[in-house]
């Protein structure tokens, strides 16, 4: 079962279920996988999903953010359950030692050089997206690469 037909059948259950805001939040999710396929006009891959639900993530961090600098706990509270939601849909997350050694591995196949940084992030991103954090990995591998 790949991850579009996954999200289908986790919103068909909520329904039965009658937990709204779990199926508010699919809803929200499916929206903006469908608005992404017209877009572009293509069917997207879990890849792809995958992206969408990083970008929809991002989003509710920036948000629980601003509302909870702005003592506004209610939709803080709100954002960090949709969070909880889209976070069941994102693939494993790789442990440190795992991300340092891939960088590990990219870095020596390129050559520690300040120039090759778009390259090297561009190849961990194929190998880590949706499975680490990027800017924690960027981080990791300008502390490398600088060294």
């Amino acid at each position: 079962m790949n991850l579009k037909q996954r999200i289908t059948e986790d919103m068909k259950a909520a329904m039965r279920a009658g937990d709204t805001k779990r199926r508010d939040t699919i809803r929200l999710l499916q929206a903006a996988i469908k608005q992404r396929e017209v877009d572009e006009r293509i069917e997207l891959d879990d890849t792809a999903i995958v992206a969408v639900i990083e970008k929809m993530l991002k989003q509710r961090r920036d948000s629980i953010t601003q509302y909870e600098a702005a003592n506004r706990h209610d939709l803080a509270e709100s954002e960090k359950y949709e969070m909880d939601v889209l976070l069941t849909y994102m693939p494993e997350m790789l442990g440190e030692a795992e991300v340092d050694k891939i960088v590990d591995e990219v870095i020596g196949s390129l050559g520690a050089d300040q120039r090759q940084m778009g390259r090297i992030m561009s190849l961990l991103k194929a190998k880590l997206a949706g499975r680490a954090d990027m800017a924690q990995v960027s981080m990791l591998v300008k502390k490398k690469i600088s060294a």
